[in-house]
C-alpha cells in the first residue's frame, strides 16, 4: 500500500509472517468462494472482456479462474506484496493458464499501461486510508463501456467491528478468519469510520451511482456479510446500461 497514507496492513509482512494467513488464504480459495460465482454470473450477461484486472488479488484464484474461463482474455492480478506476486507467477508458470500474469501495485495508486474492460477489487479497500483516491484510480482504469466491481465496508460494518474490537474474544474463536489479537489494529480504519463508503459517497467520487451486483445475477448465494460489506458494480458512463 502507499507510503503516503496510514494504511492498516503491511501486506508483505502479512503474507510472510502473520498468523492470520491460512493455507486457504495462500491458495486463494476463501477469496474465490466469496465472490467468484457472482462475478462469473455478471460477466456471463455481457460481452466477454478483452482485458481484466483483479486488484488486491491475494492468492490469485479469481484471476486464474477468469483466465481459464476466458482463454482469449488477458488477465492481470495485482497485489501489494512482492512475495504474493512471485508465488502466483510461479504457480501459473508451472500450471498455467498462460493468459494471466501478476504484477505489484500499492493502492491507492493504480495506473496501468492499458485500461481494462473489467476491474475488480474485493476485500481490499477497507485497508486503504485514502479510499477515495483508490476508488478513482481503479475507475480510471476502466475503458468506456466497461465495469468496476468491488466490495466496501459501510456504517453497519463499522458498528459491528467496534463491538468486536471492544471484546474480540467474545466474537472470534479458532474457526474465525481473524485473530482476536490483531483484529483491532487490522480494521482500525473501519472501526474509526475513516474510510467507509456508501452509495452516495461513491457517486460523489465517481459521478456514477453504484449498483448492487446481487440485483443483476440470479441463483447466486450472497455471502453472510453482504449488508455490511456490499458487492457493487459501477458502469463506465459510456456503458449502454
Amino acid at each position: 500500500m502507499s507510503e503516503t497514507f496510514d494504511n492498516t496492513i503491511d501486506w508483505e509482512g502479512y503474507w510472510t509472517e502473520s498468523a492470520d494467513v491460512t493455507a486457504d488464504d495462500a491458495n486463494g480459495s476463501v477469496y474465490q468462494a466469496e465472490v467468484a460465482d457472482a462475478v462469473f454470473g455478471f460477466v456471463a450477461q455481457r460481452e466477454t472482456p478483452d482485458r481484466c484486472a483483479d486488484v488486491g488479488c491475494g492468492g490469485g484464484a479469481l484471476a486464474a479462474r477468469l483466465a481459464e474461463q476466458y482463454p482469449e482474455t488477458t488477465v492481470v492480478g495485482y497485489d501489494a506484496a512482492e512475495s504474493v506476486v512471485e508465488r502466483n507467477s510461479e504457480r501459473v508458470r508451472v500450471r498455467g493458464p498462460d493468459n494471466v500474469r501478476f504484477e505489484r501495485v500499492k493502492l491507492p495508486d493504480f495506473d496501468p499501461d492499458e485500461p481494462f474492460d473489467l476491474v475488480t477489487c474485493f476485500f481490499t479497500l477497507c485497508y486503504v486510508a485514502d479510499v477515495e483516491r483508490a476508488l478513482t484510480s481503479l475507475y480510471d482504469a476502466v475503458v468506456p463501456g466497461g465495469y468496476l466491481l468491488f466490495t466496501y465496508h459501510n456504517r453497519l460494518a463499522s458498528s459491528l467491528f467496534q463491538d468486536i474490537a471492544a471484546s474480540p474474544e467474545d466474537f472470534l474463536d479458532e474457526s474465525s478468519a481473524w485473530s482476536p489479537n490483531t483484529f483491532p489494529e487490522r480494521f482500525q480504519l473501519v472501526i474509526d469510520g475513516e474510510n467507509l463508503l456508501s452509495y452516495d459517497r461513491i457517486e460523489n467520487v465517481l459521478g456514477v451511482r453504484p449498483r448492487s451486483l446481487w440485483s443483476t445475477v440470479d441463483g447466486v448465494e450472497r455471502y453472510g456479510a453482504w449488508r455490511q460489506n456490499p458487492l457493487v458494480y459501477v458502469p463506465n458512463p459510456a456503458s449502454d446500461e
